[in-house]
């Protein structure tokens, strides 16, 4: 199982109102270079609206980044498309066998450690700005 793609597409979307600020960035126009339906873009757009990291102005075709790109951090990003609650990025398996050795203490034993990976995972999220991304694209880019 992995972590849901609207955390990548958020990225995506975000990098892309970007590029394209001197243009309409409708929802055809991102769900044309994400790959997807205009549905999934808008709703994903509504999550990042409610978040505050995008405008969108009812009956006018067109997104625009909410903040400077330097403000908005991937941890903003992968909390505003709900990718997973707060402290359960990791579930661990409900009701081992209590009689098992195993199975009356590895859930003691796992949550400590696997809460301090989702923390550690959101560090680096929240050091990782939109800013970034854009310039590591352009890099990419000017490479070919």
């Amino acid at each position: 199982m992995s972590i849901s793609s609207r955390f990548s597409v958020g990225v995506h979307i975000l990098s892309l109102i970007e590029f394209n600020k001197d243009g309409v960035s409708s929802s055809e126009f991102l769900a044309e270079s994400v790959n997807t339906n205009p549905a999934l873009i808008r709703k994903i757009i509504g999550m990042l609206k409610k978040a505050g990291l995008v405008e969108v102005n009812p009956g006018i075709a067109g997104t625009k980044l909410a903040r400077k790109l330097s403000d908005i951090s991937l941890l903003d990003v992968y909390k505003a498309v709900n990718v997973v609650q707060d402290n359960e990025l990791f579930n661990v398996h409900e009701n081992p066998n209590p009689k098992c050795v195993v199975g009356r203490n590895i859930q003691y034993t796992i949550i400590p450690i696997l809460s301090t990976a989702q923390i550690a995972l959101e560090k680096v999220l929240g050091n990782i700005t939109i800013e970034d991304i854009v310039k590591d694209i352009v890099e990419k880019e000017n490479l070919k």
